[in-house]
């Protein structure tokens, strides 16, 4: 049982890396607007590598999807639906209400909602009164340390620029907008781990046609991923034509393509495996693996900010504000791995 936790932390805690990482190459395809290397990476991430990831690592890929309850599937891709346009709003409510104030937002209802909704419906009788408590502690703690490490981006952005003007000084009418945006996408997002903890049939089914359980995740993440490619896709697509900049395609450097399929298979990789260190974990695994992912997400990216120089320069004040939100989400993994003992 202790090999087991052991191993299943360890790799969400390697998911959390890979997901942390997955946006590094954007910063090397300066040429390329948004949705050039967005397109490129959402085709990889959400619709090509899932489905070769599955179809050479679960036999009998078809039968297994073939023998999952129709019910299953069409929940599975929903919640994938969902998931899709949280990914859309996210972009459209930080736009509006500034990075400090959307991120806190949007990554605190995701963590909570992802988290605790499929434990209180899926594993709330496999419980006792001390995994809840630890549990909630690293919910709370988790949303302290993303409230942090957003304040201490909005300290940073205002050293950088010398900017005082607050979000509270832009026009009421724009902030209730990107309030209602953040909330959305804040609700919405968490639906790629809800699908992941409703649409486990898949996953069992997977295991039943002879799937290692350490692939077992793999063609449930190749159902979930096919609607958020198309969602990402569309938008992405949109932007190209009202922009005019699909010409960028062939007007950019060839490793463009390269570093965007990158991201997408940093992507995937940690995707899955969150997957396969979660069903390691029991019951509970898509919530406690679920709150340490986006932990560990949230602690790898503020450190790649810090390496790649983006915080050069910006002061004491808000390194000392980011240390302190990295430190609560490292408590928050801590007392979360905890609730698995």
């Amino acid at each position: 049982m202790t090999e087991s936790l052991v191993f299943g932390l360890t790799l969400v805690l390697l998911g959390g890396v890979c997901q942390g990482s997955f946006m590094l190459p954007m910063k090397y395809a300066k040429k390329w607007r948004w949705e050039n290397a967005w397109l490129i990476f959402s085709s990889t991430a959400y619709l090509i590598l899932p489905w070769l990831v599955a179809f050479f690592t679960v036999p009998q890929l078809g039968n297994i999807l073939a023998h999952t309850s129709r019910t299953t599937i069409l929940q599975t891709l929903l919640f994938g639906l969902g998931w899709g346009f949280g990914a859309l709003t996210f972009g459209l409510g930080v736009d509006r209400l500034g990075l400090a104030l959307g991120f806190a937002i949007i990554l605190g209802l995701t963590a909570a909602i992802g988290t605790l909704v499929p434990l209180w419906v899926l594993s709330s009788e496999n419980l006792s009164r001390s995994q809840s408590g630890l549990i909630f502690l690293g919910v709370v703690l988790i949303l302290v340390g993303f409230s942090l490490c957003s304040w201490a981006g909005k300290l940073k952005e205002v050293a950088l620029k010398g900017e005082t003007r607050s979000v509270s000084n832009s026009d009421p009418k724009s902030f209730a907008i990107g309030l209602l945006l953040c909330i959305l996408s804040g609700v919405l997002s968490p639906f790629g781990n809800l699908g992941f903890a409703f649409g486990s049939e898949i996953s069992r089914v997977a295991l039943e046609f002879g799937t290692s359980e350490f692939y077992a995740a793999n063609p449930l993440w190749a159902v979930i991923t096919l609607p958020l490619f198309l969602c990402n896709a569309s938008f992405c697509v949109y932007l190209l034509i009202r922009d005019k900049s699909a010409e960028q395609f062939l007007s950019s450097p060839r490793h463009y393509y390269l570093l965007c399929i990158s991201m997408g298979a940093l992507w995937i990789v940690g995707m899955a495996l969150y997957g396969s260190g979660a069903n390691h974990l029991g019951p509970i695994g898509s919530s406690v693996g679920w709150a340490i992912l986006m932990s560990s997400m949230v602690i790898v990216a503020n450190v790649w900010g810090v390496v790649t120089g983006e915080w050069k320069k910006s002061g004491r004040k808000p390194l000392q504000v980011m240390g302190f939100g990295v430190l609560a989400l490292t408590v928050a993994i801590f007392a979360i791995g905890l609730s698995k003992r």
